[in-house]
């Protein structure tokens, strides 16, 4: 057995594992909705068992008891000689089959179009993503009961689909391509800005995120939302470093250290979307792309082109247009035309955004550089109530006691 890691990093392996599990078991035994129950049972034994202690092999370990776990569910279902027959079967052996990536398979199967759209991106989330129900619920802005209710309801709806696992024809995967997309897209967001917990960034997801993504161009290089996407996660991912001080503490992207920034990263995104701008009409990942690549390009916060961001997001908002396309459009407008600009195209957002806390945050900044301060204290403050970050939180009131003449 190998020395533990620490919590957060167990946290990391199970959630690395869990779609890598589940996509052995599904591919081996189909009943999609019990292979992912079995999945969760045995990662909640993990977490209680390797406290102390890591198996020597806990892909295999984590394999082995979700199996014994569909064993049991198999018996508890029937009593019958051919159930019994198939459940004899059934013990795992750890074989080098269990070694292959299954993961883009189980996104194209969990966007199963059987499903709602909604559905299928919560299950995927769930399953590929390895974000809580929590998690999930708070990327759409819906309760936490509504999401469990969802993912259950998609659960079931690939089982009585009769989905086998297995990619898709040519066809069909370009029809899933969207939804895929949009969940890969979700889960770098979720890594690079954490709706809950005590880190503002969980590198773990933007890792597998941008793997993913990777796998994904490989297997659809001619899509060039495909590569918007990579690049966009690139160019975004590149800021890492910067956006946090050694506390943890937020660093707004005007404040950052650009030279702490990935160069690399920076470079391999920019050729990337310079490969597919012009081809034929950007689509939303390569407008964002594009605007993270006006940031990057930029020597400094005084020296970025906010004209141009403005038009890009102007365009965005017209292919895709979203409450929070709008929120950073208000930024962008904000930055050429002045706050009060941005202030009053913020007014139409409280009824889609009025549950979120960025609405309230970009609402302070924006009256603080009108220097409306007793307003912008008071939106600061309702953006700390509402986030579940503990350093945004952290965050947002210090500047309330910077706005209180309690800091530099």
């Amino acid at each position: 057995m190998t020395q533990p890691p620490r919590d957060t990093r167990l946290e990391d392996l199970l959630r690395t594992l869990a779609p890598q599990v589940l996509g052995v078991l599904a591919r081996k035994h189909g009943q999609f909705d019990a292979c992912e129950d079995a999945v969760q049972e045995a990662l909640l034994e993990a977490a209680l068992q390797w406290t102390s202690a890591l198996p020597d092999n806990p892909k295999a370990w984590l394999l082995a008891v979700a199996s014994r776990r569909l064993v049991d569910f198999y018996r508890s279902e029937s009593a019958r000689r051919a159930r019994e027959e198939r459940v004899a079967v059934m013990d795992f052996q750890y074989s080098a089959a269990a070694e292959t990536d299954d993961t883009l398979t189980l996104m194209f199967l969990c966007c199963h179009p059987a499903l709602s759209a909604p559905s299928q991106l919560a299950l995927t989330l769930r399953a590929v993503g390895g974000l809580t129900t929590a998690e999930i619920a708070s990327a759409f802005l819906v309760p936490e009961a509504t999401m469990g209710q969802r993912i259950s309801r998609a659960k079931q709806g690939i089982q009585k689909a009769g989905a086998t696992f297995s990619m898709p024809p040519a066809s069909e995967r370009k029809a899933r391509l969207g939804v895929v997309l949009h969940v890969l897209y979700l889960i770098f967001n979720e890594g690079y800005a954490a709706s809950s917990g005590a880190s503002l960034q969980r590198e773990e997801l933007t890792t597998e995120a941008i793997r993913l993504a990777r796998l994904l161009l490989a297997a659809a290089p001619s899509e060039p939302e495909a590569t918007g996407l990579l690049a966009l996660m690139l160019l975004t991912d590149s800021r890492r470093s910067a956006r946090t001080l050694g506390d943890g503490t937020p660093v707004p992207l005007a404040e950052q250290d650009r030279s702490l920034w990935n160069r690399a990263q920076i470079d391999e995104g920019v050729a990337l979307l310079s490969s597919v701008l012009g081809r034929s009409a950007a689509g939303p990942y390569q407008l964002q792309a594009a605007i993270a690549a006006v940031h990057a390009e930029a020597a400094s916060n005084d020296e970025t082109d906010w004209p141009q961001i403005l038009a890009l997001y102007t365009v965005l908002e017209a292919v895709a247009p979203s409450p929070v396309v709008t929120l950073n459009r208000a930024v962008a407008l904000a930055m050429v035309k002045g706050p009060a600009a941005g202030l009053e195209l913020l007014s139409g957002l409280d009824a889609e955004l009025g549950r979120s806390h960025r609405l309230d945050a970009v609402r302070g900044h924006l009256y603080e550089l009108a220097g409306l301060i007793p307003e912008a204290r008071a939106a600061f403050l309702a953006a700390a109530r509402k986030t579940q970050s503990l350093q945004e939180r952290r965050y947002l009131l210090g500047k309330v006691t910077k706005l209180d003449g309690g800091g530099s």
